[in-house]
């Protein structure tokens, strides 16, 4: 399949951060989104073409992902100290603050967010991941509505056992058509998560019990592992290739059924693999510097992809405009060469 890349909008280094952040359609002409640090930013369209546009939250930090309630055109949530946006009442909600398992220190305890997905398949569930080794999994029906909610109790948590204690974080999740968790950790793969696979709601006591039925409790160097590899745990998928270490990398399904998996990196290129077996099918240029952010068009095959130069890009199957691409194995032994000297 060739693919080609169209520049669809540009902006000036002014509000260059608006431009490199995504982009949620909740109703028509009206849009959520990131700008600048930390604010949620409500964007109505006019018919002649004007933009008003109106502030609805501000984080204490960085807002990193914004992600729209499935089949709601009002509800959206953003992430960095988790809010909820009603757009009916044009209010804002914090849910809660996200503590880490292991450390009782009250400012340590707390974990930053990167990411945020919501399940399509029953939007109660949304998953966040951050600054830690898990990506947790949230009941919305169990948090209350006025904020008055401390501390969020995970359904459900996620890590590959031979990761916990051994990662810097999560960049990015994206939820499949059939509840599939994928995951991209700092200065490591992509994983793919089946439903069924999860750590319950205390996964430092699930590790525990896993550590203590194994022979083996030495950690596990991912570059060695098969794209699906049940010695580490069953259902465990793995795609690699890309480079995630420098900012914050989204990662997303791609394709009618949710067939491949997508995401940037930081040698400028987007990656392309099979879902079901990891193989690595297509690496193309898609920025000067840096991919960051990486979504797929719910209703078409269309790609939009984000990074550092001044414009947002579409990819779309096309034979007339066909989209460089280079060579998979050096690219892959490249960034594979980069990611053991990091962890070395």
């Amino acid at each position: 399949m060739a693919t080609s890349g169209k520049r669809k909008r540009s902006c000036s280094s002014g509000i260059l951060n608006l431009c490199q952040r995504e982009v949620g359609f909740l109703s028509p002409r009206t849009f959520a989104h990131r700008a600048g640090a930390s604010e949620v930013r409500l964007a109505q369209l006019g018919e002649g073409g004007q933009v008003a546009v109106k502030l609805l939250a501000e984080h204490d930090g960085a807002v990193h992902k914004v992600v729209i309630e499935p089949g709601s055109p009002h509800v959206f949530f953003s992430c960095g100290e988790d809010g909820l946006f009603d757009l009916r009442s044009k209010s804002s909600t914090k849910l809660f603050i996200c503590r880490s398992f292991t450390s009782s220190i009250a400012y340590m305890s707390l974990v930053n967010l990167n990411a945020i997905a919501i399940d399509p398949r029953n939007p109660n569930f949304f998953a966040v991941a951050g600054a830690d080794d898990y990506a947790r999994v949230y009941d919305i029906r169990k948090y209350k509505w006025d904020g008055s909610t401390n501390y969020g109790y995970p359904y459900d948590c996620f890590c590959p056992p031979h990761l916990i204690d051994h990662t810097e974080g999560i960049t990015g999740l994206a939820y499949s058509d059939t509840s599939e968790l994928l995951a991209s950790y700092i200065n490591e793969f992509i994983y793919l998560f089946p439903k069924d696979q999860g750590l319950g709601s205390n996964p430092v006591a699930a590790f525990l019990e896993l550590d203590s039925d194994s022979d083996d409790k030495s950690y596990v160097d991912a570059t060695s592992l098969s794209p699906i590899d049940t010695n580490v745990r069953p259902g465990l998928r793995v795609y690699r290739g890309h480079r995630n270490r420098n900012t914050v990398k989204g990662v997303s399904f791609f394709g009618p059924n949710c067939e491949y998996v997508v995401s940037g990196s930081d040698c400028g290129r987007i990656f392309i693999w099979r879902k079901k077996d990891g193989e690595l099918l297509r690496a193309m240029e898609g920025d000067k510097y840096v991919v960051n952010c990486i979504e797929s068009h719910p209703y078409t095959t269309m790609i939009a992809s984000s990074g550092m130069e001044n414009d947002i890009k579409i990819w779309v199957p096309n034979t007339k405009e066909p989209a460089q691409t280079v060579n998979l194995d050096e690219v892959r032994i490249m960034n594979i060469l980069v990611l053991c000297v990091c962890l070395s």
